[in-house]
């Protein structure tokens, strides 16, 4: 008997933006992928969408009915959280324009399940589902290039993190977070020693958590093709009511936890997945100072296995900046992997009951559900190859489908 997809107990949503190194500038696409720990079942379903482009994050509404594809294309778009059909779409040049075209609404924050925020701009603004054109202007974020967003647990603040931004030349580092008071309206900044991207808010008060993202500038203005940097990583534990850092972790260089993407909590540990490093590291939050790592960089055999992917990985990097006056971050790139020459794991949710941690690794084009917490392979399964979706790839070509950010239900 072939199983519906409501008698799965878990829907794994994952944004996907084709191959390539920089998938800020790729495809736009979502795989749901589905599971069943009882009996070890598994099924997918894969799309792409046509005149969208930098697939980057997924969201699902409170009621698990629609889902949203978060890119850096400008567009707010939708679809059905089961089927994975188009619901509408939405251009948000109509409203502002933007800066850089690094910056869209790649991610949001659902205040209910037909009322979202999302950045636009230098603003945020609140809209209505099914009134998409009429968005209401909340006031200005103030952060570079606003990032990943969540709201903390009292409801009362949307914590999100900045990017690098190319609209100031040399002083485009960003080293900031935000926080958006949704009560009196009004945004805050809290000055950091390293840029954050993602973020993530604690269970049961108004404390969040963001990671570093350390990259360099190419020609040390260009901020459009930074290069991984080879640098100490920080994570930060802050107080989004008092605008204040409570805790920091700091890692040297090192330890392989670079270029960081989804971030989870359980009970006792903060989980962030680092595409650049190959690596889940997980950090005990009663010390704020031990960590453990789940490791998925992949051996020897495994990248000859791929010569389309690697081919696309190496060259990608190569066209990124001058090879003869920007080797050094060539030569950092190559630390931060591990001397891989692919990417791996962007997304990572924890299960509600925190058995079940789900990971979709982008190099080695494969999902794996490991047991929390002991970090062990419950279930991989290697998916399809992009040509299956897009037939302008070449067959003998990079057949990554682009994993990135994720969420999780059931």
């Amino acid at each position: 008997m072939v199983k519906r997809t409501a008698d799965y107990p878990y829907a794994f949503h994952v944004a996907l933006d084709g191959n390539g190194v920089n998938g800020l500038e790729g495809l736009a696409g979502v795989c749901l992928f589905l599971y069943d720990p009882v009996d070890g079942s598994h099924a997918y379903k894969i799309v792409y969408f046509d005149g969208i482009a930098g697939g980057h994050a997924v969201s699902v509404d409170p009621s698990g009915q629609v889902g949203f594809l978060g890119n850096t294309g400008q567009h707010l778009l939708f679809y059905d959280a089961t089927t994975l059909d188009e619901l509408d779409r939405i251009s948000t040049l109509r409203f502002e324009p933007t800066p850089t075209s690094l910056q869209g609404s790649t991610h949001l924050v659902w205040l209910d399940p037909e009322v979202f925020v999302t950045a636009i701009g230098r603003n945020l603004y609140r809209f209505h589902l099914y009134d998409l054109d009429k968005p209401e202007l909340l006031g200005p974020h103030g952060v570079k290039l606003p990032h990943a967003m969540k709201r903390s647990a009292s409801g009362r603040y949307l914590c999100y993190g900045s990017m690098d931004s190319p609209e100031y030349g040399a002083d485009g580092e960003a080293r900031h977070v935000g926080v958006f008071d949704l009560h009196t309206g009004t945004a805050s900044v809290i000055d950091l020693p390293a840029t954050c991207w993602h973020v993530v808010c604690g269970h049961d008060d108004d404390r969040f958590y963001a990671v570093s993202f350390r990259v360099e500038p190419q020609d040390h203005v260009d901020w459009q093709d930074w290069g991984m940097a080879f640098r100490k990583e920080y994570v930060f534990e802050l107080d989004a009511r008092e605008g204040s850092v409570l805790r920091h972790w700091s890692g040297g260089r090192e330890i392989p936890a670079h270029i960081n993407s989804d971030m989870t909590l359980s009970d006792t540990e903060l989980i962030f997945c680092n595409g650049g490093s190959q690596t889940i590291v997980c950090i005990d939050l009663e010390t704020f100072a031990s960590f453990r790592i789940i490791d998925e960089k992949p051996d020897l055999a495994a990248q000859l296995q791929r010569p389309g992917e690697v081919a696309t990985q190496v060259y990608d990097v190569l066209a990124r900046g001058n090879l003869f006056t920007e080797h050094r971050h060539l030569l950092a790139a190559l630390r931060v992997s591990r001397f891989s020459l692919l990417d791996s794991v962007y997304a990572a949710q924890l299960s509600a009951d925190q058995s079940l941690l789900f990971t979709a690794n982008r190099g080695l084009n494969h999902i794996t559900v490991y047991d929390y917490p002991a970090g062990t392979i419950r279930h991989r399964v290697d998916m399809p190859r992009l040509q299956d979706y897009q037939s302008f790839i070449p067959e003998a070509g990079d057949s990554r489908l682009g994993f990135h950010h994720s969420a999780l239900l059931g």
